[in-house]
């Protein structure tokens, strides 16, 4: 997709901890809105990986559909463990709603969009708003609340501790560097080979764990020959939301041959899916 956009505010700092606390705000062409928030995280392993990369253009589309889109870039790997990227997702999620008039954003609208660690960060966004330990009020807009009102989430890692038996589950070719061993992007993150560390600790890092019959909707998307995260990820997020929620809460797609950060997530066909789930949750808060 060619970026040919016309109005939109680069390297908004979010907050000032790091030089990575900042976020390109990308505006519809036309109107003052206030546009509600395509709030989109970038994947990477939680290593690498940057807001301009090219995993945000699908959800550039939005801008023709009247959605703003809020490009974040927040604390790798290298710089801050966990949870310091989840606490900078939610610190820009508190700027937006106390500043976001400011760049025509409406604050009360936000839904997060991601793919792969990006969705892990987004479906955090969704399960644990307001959970004390996984935000940092020094980082601003303290009297501001982490809620959202659903997203969307491409090949979301979930319980690092499965993702090697997924693979196997899935009968899909290991990856390289075993998810268990030291030096995998999740150990990366985590700051410990995960089959090292407390299996509550890395547990704090999962969705799952802070599933409550309160959270809002979510999108799942996965690739059946996904080898990097097994689309049994997605399979038990759905169930649990479903176990604890009742039905309608989750939606669970598979696409079937699709691989990791595939092109066919990002085809016409789907992206109409995509929008017309976002502009469903948007307008009334449900599937």
């Amino acid at each position: 997709m060619e970026r040919n956009i016309k109005r939109w505010y680069p390297d908004v700092a979010y907050a000032s901890a790091s030089e990575m606390q900042k976020m390109d705000i990308y505006l519809p062409e036309a109107g003052n809105g206030p546009f509600p928030v395509l709030l989109e995280i970038h994947g990477g392993g939680f290593v690498m990986m940057d807001k301009r990369d090219g995993d945000l253009n699908p959800w550039l589309l939005g801008l023709r559909r009247g959605y703003a889109v809020a490009a974040v870039n927040y604390r790798r790997a290298g710089e801050g463990l966990f949870p310091a990227a989840v606490i900078d997702c939610k610190a820009a999620l508190r700027f937006i709603k106390a500043e976001g008039a400011k760049y025509h954003l409406d604050g009360t609208h936000i839904m997060a969009v991601g793919g792969s660690a990006g969705s892990n960060l987004a479906a955090m966004l969704n399960t644990s708003a307001d959970v004390p330990e996984l935000q940092d009020d020094s980082l601003g807009h303290a009297e501001y609340n982490t809620r959202i009102l659903g997203s969307v989430n491409w090949y979301t890692p979930t319980d690092f501790t499965k993702s090697d038996e997924g693979i196997r589950l899935c009968d899909l070719d290991p990856f390289p560097c075993p998810h268990m061993a030291a030096g995998s992007p999740e150990s990366s993150y985590m700051g410990g080979a995960i089959a090292s560390l407390p299996y509550d600790y890395v547990q704090k890092a999962n969705p799952m764990t802070y599933i409550t019959k309160e959270m809002p909707p979510i999108y799942l998307q996965h690739g059946t020959k996904d080898a990097l995260v097994p689309f049994y990820n997605s399979i038990q997020f759905a169930e649990k939301i479903r176990s604890i929620c009742g039905d309608g809460r989750a939606r669970l797609e598979l696409l079937l041959g699709a691989a990791h950060a595939d092109p066919r997530f990002e085809t016409e066909e789907i992206m109409q899916k995509v929008f017309a789930l976002i502009d469903q949750v948007m307008q009334s808060g449900s599937l």
